[in-house]
């Protein structure tokens, strides 16, 4: 690992072990935050799997009646069917956080609140095999949005789990270990400095003691 390239002086080593215990400290709680965004991606992406399914049947079965219809009516009749339609969607879309990942929250509002202006035309000219497959797209129109606003979520919720992957790699194996091994390098320069200093003071007052026991046998 490398050190960082600091004087080694006490201040600078305080400096340095601050720095530790704050990174240390977004460390441990980056990981929570890439643990629960794991958890919350993870359960996202189960109800998105049932939800696909259950919408992938739905379509399956509209598919299906619009192909019998399709076989029993005219092309033109069918056209026709659609031209006026009574009912309208409007799509609103709001936003929900998740662990400061902002994921989208999709809504519909139906121009009338009636269930029948779902069909646009009469019965007369149809069959029912048309009523079933409006009928299912109708249904099927709320859990195709829901998929949507999950794959949106989880799509963004793994943009953020990496982001904080890499954040977390970073503190371990690179910030943390070189403040740790800046700290064992000044720790180490202070105190061979004060084993120096010690020992100076030692010959000083070993010279010290020498020359007043020289002083006194010449007065003696």
């Amino acid at each position: 690992m490398a050190e960082l390239n600091v004087n080694p002086t006490r201040m600078e080593l305080a400096r340095i072990k601050k720095s530790l215990a704050v990174a240390t400290k977004g460390h441990r709680l980056l990981k929570d935050k890439r643990d629960e965004l794991m958890r919350q991606f993870l359960n996202i992406m189960r109800e998105a799997k049932e939800l696909r399914e259950k919408a992938e049947k739905g379509l399956a079965e509209a598919n299906k009646s619009l192909a019998i219809a399709g076989s029993v009516l005219q092309r033109e009749v069918i056209n026709s069917a659609f031209l006026l339609p009574k009912q309208e969607v409007t799509l609103e879309v709001g936003k929900k956080n998740i662990m400061s990942v902002d994921v989208p929250m999709f809504s519909t509002k139906m121009r009338t609140s009636s269930e029948s202006d779902i069909f646009s035309y009469g019965y007369a000219f149809t069959g029912g095999d048309l009523d079933i497959a409006v009928m299912s797209l109708s249904r099927v129109l709320p859990d195709l949005l829901r998929l949507a606003e999950l794959e949106k979520s989880a799509e963004m919720l793994a943009g953020e789990i990496e982001r904080t992957r890499r954040r977390v790699n970073a503190l371990e194996y690179v910030m943390i270990p070189d403040y740790r091994d800046t700290i064992k390098r000044i720790t180490m320069k202070l105190d061979e400095a004060e084993r120096s200093s010690t020992v100076r003071l030692m010959k000083v007052k070993d010279m010290m003691i020498a020359e007043n026991i020289e002083k006194k046998k010449n007065q003696s």
